[in-house]
């Protein structure tokens, strides 16, 4: 699991994707293990982004069970491992990182 985490932050930061962030919710009542949370420049980046995604995993036996993309926000499921990918405003504006932080504290 954690190597597949880690090719994923790299295939993102090699497309520029900025603020990488990874979540381990294996130990939380969460649908996924991972979530991968990573700014983008706008649609057109988060688009290329999940284009090299698709290209570089789907070698590796990755599936991508489905896949939701506007403007602002993209979501890729893999199943155990949920990848978002957001302008900075919406990211600001949604603060995913905060509520996942959240999760983890009331669970201990």
């Amino acid at each position: 699991m954690q190597k597949r985490v880690e090719l994923i932050v790299k295939i993102l930061d090699e497309k520029k994707a900025e603020d990488i962030k990874t979540f381990d919710m294996s130990e939380q009542e969460y649908f996924v293990k991972y979530v991968i949370i990573a700014a983008t420049l706008g649609e057109k980046h988060a688009l290329s982004l999940i284009d090299e995604l698709k290209t570089k995993l789907k070698s590796k036996g990755e599936e991508f069970l489905s896949i939701e993309s506007s403007e602002e926000w993209s979501v890729i499921d893999l199943g155990d491992i949920l990848i978002h990918l957001l302008t900075p405003e919406h990211r600001g504006i949604y603060n995913i990182e905060e509520l996942l932080e959240d999760l983890k504290k009331h669970k201990q």
